[in-house]
């Protein structure tokens, strides 16, 4: 009889070799998660299980329910959470006219500004400025307290805490301005970590964890693929779901201009991450294949053996799944909750995985070898699939 799989969450899968460590990276974008949770139900058919999960905002909710459901369950609650937060507003019809269903989406924008999103925020009873000074009531419009009864009605906090999918959430601290990151392996997370790696400013409130108060962890950085980097300890396949795309057409009107500065503004820091990363490890690969032609009495030598030392790595594929805003979405797309914007988005995170499965076989062969690479395999149906 064979053994047990040591790793019963991950089921083999026939086109991608899968290393001893899968992480999912999630980046911060408000209505937009519904695209990560695409994502994730894909890649769960796909039978790519999730050894390790990071998040940022938006991203550290849908994080934190993976980790803290058994994988028959994920779905199903993650389901749950965009359904409930895009209860409010109706699965509009769909318009022949981009200039219509652009003006449909700004319009549920401003419904969620003055209602709020079920199962996430409400509006406060009285404005910010009535309130008293330093209490949260006086630094928010919104109260998030329903985002804690919602975490805590669909996530196993003990099998989060203790179960086989590790979490990592950043925040910043909103006094020192540092970055911090909560870690399964590091501490017990709760409620308070999910809600303080998505309080952004000055809509939500800051979230008081062991004395100190935390902000939404994209002021800083909005991707948490430094984190899972630096405390690499496998070769591992990283999916990393962008939400806000660094390359784009160039605005024509005043709602492009809105829509493309909170683009670059969110996407910069995440691709400058990855590319920077992306070189180091390029650059010590080429280090290593130096040192390994020399002869064994130099490899000996002291200055030698530091540096391969300083270049030593495990091998990393990097595999990017991009949201790309249609047309009609503009700046206000990571506060837009209509149920039927939240379905499409969620399409859209399955058909970026099918594209990337469609072609797998770039990233097979670099793992299978051990290389180290950056994909993005879902740009245009016409652009040659190749590392980045």
């Amino acid at each position: 009889m064979a053994d047990a799989d040591p790793n019963p969450h991950r089921r083999s899968h026939q086109a991608l070799p899968l290393p001893d460590c899968v992480a999912l990276v999630l980046q911060g974008g408000g209505a937009l998660g519904s695209y990560q949770a695409g994502v994730i139900e894909a890649l769960d058919e796909n039978g790519i299980g999730i050894d390790w999960v990071a998040g940022i905002s938006i991203g550290a909710v849908n994080a934190a329910i993976i980790a803290g459901n058994p994988p028959e369950r994920r779905i199903e609650r993650l389901r749950a959470f965009w359904e409930q937060a895009s209860s409010a507003l109706p699965r509009f019809p769909l318009y022949p006219d981009d200039r219509v269903r652009e003006a449909v989406h700004e319009w549920s924008a401003a419904f969620v500004l003055g209602t709020g999103v079920p199962g996430f925020f409400r509006p406060r009873l009285w404005p910010p400025v009535l309130a008293l000074p330093g209490t949260p009531e006086a630094l928010s419009f919104y109260d998030t307290e329903p985002l804690r009864e919602t975490l805590d009605r669909l996530i196993d906090w003990d099998l989060l805490n203790h179960g086989p999918v590790r979490l990592s959430v950043g925040a910043v601290n909103l006094e020192s301005g540092n970055f911090a990151y909560f870690d399964t392996r590091e501490r017990r997370i709760d409620a308070r970590h999910i809600m303080a790696s998505g309080a952004l400013p000055p809509g939500l409130p800051p979230v008081e964890i062991d004395g100190c108060w935390y902000w939404d962890g994209g002021l800083v950085s909005n991707t948490p693929l430094t984190h899972v980097l630096d405390h690499q300890d496998a070769a591992m396949l990283v999916f990393q779901v962008d939400l806000f795309p660094a390359a784009a057409e160039r605005p024509r009107t005043l709602t492009d201009v809105l829509a493309r500065e909170k683009e670059i503004r969110f996407s910069s820091r995440t691709r400058q991450v990855s590319d920077e990363r992306m070189r180091l490890r390029q650059e010590r690969e080429a280090i290593r294949k130096v040192l390994a032609k020399l002869p064994p009495e130099l490899r000996e030598d002291p200055e030698v053996r530091a540096l391969a030392s300083r270049a030593a790595e495990l091998p990393v594929s990097l595999v990017h799944l991009i949201h790309r805003a249609n047309a009609w979405e503009g700046g206000s797309r990571d506060f837009e909750f209509s149920a039927r914007t939240m379905h499409e988005h969620w399409d859209a995170g399955r058909n970026a995985v099918a594209q990337t499965m469609a072609n797998a076989q770039v990233v097979a062969a670099d793992l299978l070898d051990g290389r180290t690479a950056a994909y993005d395999l879902t740009r245009t149906p016409a652009s040659p699939p190749a590392p980045r």
